[in-house]
């Protein structure tokens, strides 16, 4: 029983860093569900390619929970998020296409590259723009920015916060707007690539109850019902805090997790 009580344990954490940094948790519930899921049952195998999918899965919810926060206080573009989801849509169906045709060892390498990338972001100095807090980015770039987005997002199994955040605020956005707007467009990330996972993985990839394609419901949902309670917190600490030295902290994080994938990947 005790086994089962990790996913919401890891819901909770991905929920409060969805709504308070826009970025990340998707990465740490990739680290950790690989970790875990061979002890549930999952072939090691199949582990990555599993933990990528649930994941993806779980921030469908998570996402749509802390848009939804963010939506209340007005900090969601969103003529941004319908320019940017038919591009993620599809660029996350394609990205699963290509990740369900790469090994583990490929995967865990990729991974670990982008933990390094997101770390160094969060920890490059300089001053954060103000940026417009009513300004909606539109127009095609948007569409095709974000199939590349969705893309990478399902290759390394997130919500895309990392590539849609910073690229809103070099586009004058507010980052608080910034953040509420790839919550929303990280719903349409997670579903065309959670959908990818489930629908073009070979038959029986995890031959495991509760299984659809790669997606391990039982993490999935897990995971999901405590992101959604935990990611108004995330969403009313990110307008109250600067989050200056929470990111810091949560990048070194990220370099010890990319680390972890990097050694497990050469051992």
């Amino acid at each position: 029983m005790l086994f089962w009580l990790v996913y919401p344990l890891l819901g909770a954490l991905a929920g409060v860093l969805a709504g308070l940094l826009g970025i990340g948790g998707g990465l740490v519930l990739v680290g950790a569900l690989a970790w875990w899921l061979p002890r549930q049952g999952v072939p090691a195998e199949a582990a990555m390619h599993a933990a990528l999918a649930s994941s993806l899965a779980s921030i469908v919810l998570t996402a749509a929970a802390s848009a939804r926060g963010h939506a209340r206080r007005a900090s969601v573009a969103w003529p941004t998020v319908a320019w940017m989801a038919p591009g993620v849509l599809l660029g996350g169906w394609l990205g699963s296409r290509l990740a369900i045709a790469l090994d583990d060892r490929v995967l865990r390498i990729a991974v670990a590259a982008y933990c390094v990338l997101v770390a160094l972001q969060l920890l490059r100095p300089g001053r954060r723009p103000e940026g417009d807090p009513a300004l909606s980015p539109r127009g095609p770039g948007y569409s095709l920015a974000g199939v590349g987005i969705g893309a990478v997002s399902a290759v390394v199994g997130i919500g895309g916060g990392s590539l849609t955040v910073p690229l809103l605020v070099a586009r004058g956005a507010a980052p608080v707007r910034a953040v509420g707007t790839s919550s929303a467009v990280g719903v349409w990330v997670a579903l065309g690539s959670a959908l990818g996972y489930a629908l073009q993985a070979p038959a029986g990839a995890l031959p495991l109850p509760g299984a659809v394609g790669y997606v391990y419901l039982p993490a999935a949902v897990g995971v999901a019902l405590a992101s959604v309670l935990a990611a108004p917190y995330g969403v009313r600490l990110a307008h109250a805090l600067s989050g200056l030295a929470l990111k810091r902290v949560f990048a070194l994080f990220l370099l010890l997790v990319g680390a972890g994938f990097a050694w497990s990947a050469w051992r």
